[in-house]
């Protein structure tokens, strides 16, 4: 039973993308007690059935906002596909863990074979929700949760149409997004929904809008270092494209510094791609879109380096290098670039990489290149122009 127990208390807080302090916390707040009787260590003692809650069982249930049988009965082992959300009717008795489960399955689904394009699939499903919430289709008593789940299941959009090109609508979902985490008094959320609000605005020539949205967070209050150094680099980015690229430079070292040290453990599930790399990813766009080629090499080099975490969109690291490249006349390196591309380009979704790509193959005709660096670019070329659904 413990352990029928402990891999369902697991299940639901997963669903809900909480950590194990954080369900400790609301355990302790739920039970009005002082102190922190249920730890993060309780937490964990639980969910791999070396402990059973007993006395706290009921606590637990409520804050996961299921029943005590819910966690007593083994989870149903079936193959059915997962039933999204314009799908899911009024007998759906989760509601916010059915959100949550395809929301997860999207950002798997992102970072897979150089980031499948996921932005019609997650704006359909919001739309469902959106209606259905507007339309009072939702029990009282889940409308938070199901408010909440929302939002990032918005977020998850507003990325998805940034990374496909589509800055205007990316805008009205990460806006949409934030109405709900705020309604919803999910922090967690509001605060990547911020940061994507940030990198369209930096990336649509309104440094302003982006520095001000990063230095509005950071001053309000308190953040865990993993987004303390995402919001650092987003505030570096609106520094370079204000002019102010010394201190940008000295920003984006204080965001690599957040990241010396290993993660605590109540950081925001979503933050698990702010990394080092993803740090030197921003930092070379800088000094790659400042005509800094030079010193922009090695730090996209830096970028590419292997890492645990992967991201659909970590070719643009390469796209950046080839045309820095390029311009230092580095024909050799550039010519490994062009062979590291050409077998990944057909699998390339993401619109702002393909954008910047082909301004690169764009003007190669006006470069005088070696013969294999120029059929190479071409070959590139080429294949950009191809029939997306050919074989």
């Amino acid at each position: 039973m413990a352990n029928v127990i402990g891999a369902n208390i697991r299940r639901f807080r997963e669903a809900r993308g909480w950590s194990q302090p954080r369900l400790a916390r609301e355990v302790c707040r739920l039970a009005r007690v002082d102190g922190e009787p249920v730890s993060r260590q309780e937490i964990s003692r639980y969910e791999t059935g070396r402990r059973t809650p007993r006395e706290w069982l009921p606590f637990v249930a409520e804050a996961l906002g299921v029943g005590v049988e819910q966690l007593r009965t083994p989870a149903a082992r079936s193959g059915a596909p997962l039933r999204l959300p314009s799908l899911a009717g009024p007998d759906d008795e989760q509601p916010a863990a059915s959100i949550r489960q395809l929301s997860r399955q999207l950002v798997f689904l992102d970072n897979q074979m150089h980031g499948l394009p996921i932005a019609d699939i997650a704006v359909r499903s919001f739309r469902a929700v959106h209606r259905r919430l507007g339309a009072g289709g939702y029990e009282r008593t889940q409308e938070r949760e199901v408010r909440a789940a929302a939002a990032e299941l918005a977020e998850i959009a507003g990325w998805a149409l940034f990374n496909e090109g589509k800055f205007e609508a990316s805008r009205r979902f990460n806006q949409e997004a934030l109405l709900l985490a705020r309604l919803a008094h999910d922090r967690s959320v509001e605060l990547i929904t911020l940061q994507n609000m940030g990198m369209v605005a930096g990336w649509t020539g309104r440094a302003g809008e982006e520095l001000a949205i990063a230095r509005c967070v950071l001053e309000e209050s308190a953040l865990s270092p993993r987004v303390e150094a995402m919001f650092r680099g987003r505030e570096a980015q609106g520094l370079a494209g204000a002019g102010c690229v010394r201190e940008s430079t000295r920003v984006f070292d204080r965001a690599r510094s957040l990241l010396q040290d290993g993660a605590p453990d109540d950081e925001p599930h979503w933050a698990w791609w702010v990394t080092e790399q993803e740090i030197d990813r921003q930092h070379g766009r800088v000094l790659h879109g400042s005509g800094r080629w030079r010193e922009a090499i090695p730090v996209l080099r830096n970028a590419m380096a292997a890492e645990a975490q992967v991201v659909g969109y970590q070719r643009v690291a390469s796209v950046m290098l080839l045309d820095c490249l390029l311009d230092a006349r580095a024909w050799r390196e550039a010519q490994e670039e062009v062979e590291g591309l050409l077998p990944a380009i057909g699998e390339l979704s993401s619109a702002v990489t393909l954008r910047i790509l082909k301004d690169v193959t764009g003007r190669a005709s006006a470069l005088s290149l070696p013969a294999g660096l120029r059929d190479g670019l071409h070959h590139l070329e080429a294949t950009l122009e191809q029939d997306p659904y050919g074989l």
